[in-house]
């Protein structure tokens, strides 16, 4: 009863007597509200009730004239409070009768500020994207007022050694193929190629197997068009129908380039026909399809292949604004020793120009320098150029959007929000995957995992090789990338694997002094790699190393009881003939009676006559003792059985 422990309250009070009754009413209204507030939290079933009553500032009224607000995910209370139009201290309480304790500062997750709009009368609309408007390469109305001719973006696709690399080569004149790691594009690289004519056309060089899906899908999405290289004796390799289909996922123009036409067993028509075969129909088949014979070798077909990329240009009437705020997308990225952060970039829109400042991915900053595919200071660079940037904060991510703007204040504002809610959602998605999902599995032992840190030069290498591994599939075995940047392996990468029982692999890159001795001492194991494949490979034989082996029974021979003896110290003893193969001390032994198996043990004791035997051949008979048996029957089959562990690998698992 209230008015009972109020009296209580009131009676206790030591300075009742001394106030006036003016006082004493504002006392006695005190400790009503404070009973009034205790009450409120210890009944539990009607904290939401009783709030919204009390709060008129957070009503229930609302909920037909509800307002759409935009809120940025991992917002936190004095940022709300400013979105919901109420006090800090309203949604703190608010927080408080739904359990949770928050300070002002702290960020709330979604479903928590959900909630807390319903609960302001507003319906919250997340923001995915804080800055949106800025990474996105779609025209405007101005832009399309505006363009002008650009010239064509062309990436070069198809399977590794069918000459990608020997064609981009032999048009730029330049030799770069010799220094190639394991015949294959291990970066990728954009040049302008400027024709005798004055015409350009920009070539994206992509890595050619497999293994770089990631690398060529996003090839594919810069580009206007794309050539398909295919070796006259060779024929429609894996990677040439991964390039087709990324060139048709991405509805960009294909060019075949059959190449190799200068050796003996060159057949254009068998490629023609396999290329038929994916739905690629060329002209000479009556199809849409462009298909130039070309040798890198001789440079027989290279004008041809120029010709047709600028008559395909002029079909796609390819134009761009240039008189507007520069975006790209970046192709790669690297952490220069001398330079630092640096990455080429694609313009796709607008003029860049040195000193502009920019947005790329979540870090902003400042052109300091631009380099074109010769290693030449340029001051301006337009649509359809490739050119390498120094200004980065941050190594940025290839596929990231590259934005110029003009407030460099407001920039800095965007770029801080957007790393403070990746921060945010990164520690989310690792506290949720670490804690809960992994722990769990491995704690059942259902699942083995091995945690890898890879460091790499350039950023495009470091995501294949990140993708290529996390794709090697198998339900008791996977590889779980916690780490991958850009740079030397340094001491604290060494930590972060000590911490987390992880090998750490280097792509291209040194590892720090310091990092070595502190690996050797943690026990951290460092694997450096030039070549993909070589780490695919290895990693592959470190997880057969988690599987479990596959146990196989062989069975090494059987004997069937005769009679039982009992033998002082030992027991009983099966007198038996070997019918099968050989009896051994030691070794497993299955007793079989009426077709099922009533006892499985160990050979404890073989006797030939009164002597100890190891073993027991075919014919003989023998005195066969089991450990944990002694209810030995006539006729009972003994089968003596080995276990045989053989080792599994990914594709026989």
């Amino acid at each position: 009863d209230i008015s009972e422990i109020e009296s209580q309250i009131g009676q206790t009070s030591r300075f009742k007597k001394k106030v006036s009754d003016k006082k004493e009413e504002k006392v006695q209204k005190s400790v009503k509200d404070a009973v009034r507030q205790t009450l409120s939290k210890i009944d539990t079933k009607s904290k939401k009730k009783q709030y919204k009553k009390d709060k008129p500032s957070i009503s229930e009224d609302a909920e037909d004239t509800k307002q759409t607000v935009r809120v940025s995910e991992f917002s936190n209370v004095d940022e709300l409070s400013k979105i919901f139009n109420v006090n800090s201290s309203d949604i703190i309480q608010e927080c408080l009768g739904l359990g949770k304790l928050v300070t002002i500062n702290q960020r709330l997750d979604w479903d928590l500020i959900e909630f807390l709009a319903d609960s302001c009368g507003y319906i919250a609309e997340k923001i995915t994207d804080i800055g949106e408007e800025l990474f996105t390469i779609e025209e405007t109305e101005e832009d399309i007022e505006k363009a002008t001719p650009r010239p064509p973006v062309v990436t070069i696709m198809g399977h590794v050694d069918h000459g990608k690399t020997s064609i981009l080569d032999y048009i730029r004149k330049t030799n770069v193929v010799a220094g190639e790691s394991g015949g294959i594009t291990q970066h990728i690289g954009a040049y302008k190629v400027e024709l005798e004519d004055g015409k350009e056309i920009t070539f994206l060089d992509t890595p050619g197997h497999e293994a770089f899906t990631a690398m060529r899908a996003r090839g594919a999405q810069v580009t206007d068009i794309v050539v398909v290289v295919v070796a006259a004796n060779d024929g429609v390799m894996p990677q040439t129908i991964e390039a087709i289909d990324h060139a048709k996922a991405a509805e960009v123009p294909i060019i075949v380039a059959i190449n190799k036409i200068d050796l003996p067993d060159a057949d254009p028509d068998r490629v023609k026909r396999e290329l038929s075969e994916h739905d690629v129909l060329v002209e000479d088949w009556g199809g849409k399809v462009q298909a130039v014979l070309v040798s890198a070798k001789t440079g027989e077909g290279i004008e041809d292949i120029l010709s047709s990329i600028l008559l395909e240009g002029e079909v796609l009437e390819l134009k761009a604004n240039h008189d507007t705020l520069a975006r790209g997308t970046v192709i790669d990225s690297k952490l220069d020793k001398g330079h630092g952060a640096m990455a080429t970039v694609l313009i796709q829109k607008g003029t860049i120009n040195i000193s502009d400042p920019f947005i790329c991915g979540n870090f902003s900053g400042k052109v300091r320098a631009m380099m074109n595919a010769r290693d030449q200071r340029i001051k301006q660079a337009g649509p359809s150029e490739a050119i390498q940037i120094l200004g980065f904060e941050k190594v940025p991510q290839a596929a990231d959007i590259f934005a110029v703007f003009e407030n460099e204040k407001d920039l800095k504002r965007i770029a801080s929000e957007r790393q403070r809610v990746k921060r945010e959602i990164q520690q989310k998605k690792v506290s949720a995957q670490s804690l809960d999902a992994m722990s769990a599995l491995i704690k059942k032992g259902s699942i083995k995992t091995l945690p890898l840190v890879i460091k790499g030069d350039v950023d495009g290498s470091i995501g294949a090789l990140a993708e290529t591994l996390e794709k090697i599939e198998h339900k008791e075995v996977s590889v779980q990338v916690i780490h991958k940047a850009v740079g030397m392996v340094t001491e604290s990468d060494v930590l972060l694997a000590a911490a987390s029982n992880a090998v750490v692999i280097g792509f291209h890159v040194q590892i720090n002094s310091n990092a070595k001795l502190l690996a050797n001492k943690e026990g951290v194991e460092i694997r450096s790699y030039t070549v993909i494949y070589n780490a695919v490979e290895d990693i592959k034989l470190a997880l057969e190393g988690l599987l479990e082996p596959e146990e196989v029974e062989n069975i090494i021979g059987r004997a069937f009881v005769l009679e039982i003896f009992k033998v002082p110290k030992l027991g009983y003893i099966a007198g038996s003939k070997v019918e099968e193969g050989l009896i051994k001390r030691g070794k497993k032994a299955r007793i079989i009676r009426d077709e099922e198996v009533i006892h499985e043990g160990i050979v404890n004791s073989l006797k030939r006559f009164k002597d100890d035997a190891k073993e027991v051949k075919e014919g003989m008979e023998c005195g066969i003792g089991i450990d944990e048996f002694s209810k030995f029957k006539e006729g009972d089959e003994i089968v003596i059985y080995e276990i045989e562990h053989i080792k599994r690998t990914l594709e026989t698992a």
